[in-house]
């Protein structure tokens, strides 16, 4: 009995953390937010997934690799970093 409650509740666990990491009805769409970030200098964009309320991802800009936060409804940069 206690396997079957364990399973359940693994199931469940994952179910949830799928719905939680899909872009909102009211999110911009993906293929206009790498044309946005495009537009603010990155060459190329290596990843691009919706994560914790926002577009989150990967790319490269003068050359070098970065990470990147862009708003979900806008595609502007709300965050970058470089990805060492």
């Amino acid at each position: 009995m206690r396997k079957y409650i364990m399973i359940g509740v693994l199931v469940a666990m994952s179910l949830t953390g799928a719905r939680a990491d899909q872009p909102g009805a009211d999110w911009m769409p993906k293929e206009t937010v790498k044309q946005k970030l495009i537009d603010a200098g990155y060459e190329r964009i290596t990843e691009l997934e919706a994560d914790d309320g926002h577009w989150e991802g990967e790319g490269f800009k003068a050359g070098r690799k970065m990470q990147f936060h862009a708003d979900p409804k806008t595609g502007a940069i709300t965050a970058e970093k470089p990805d060492d």
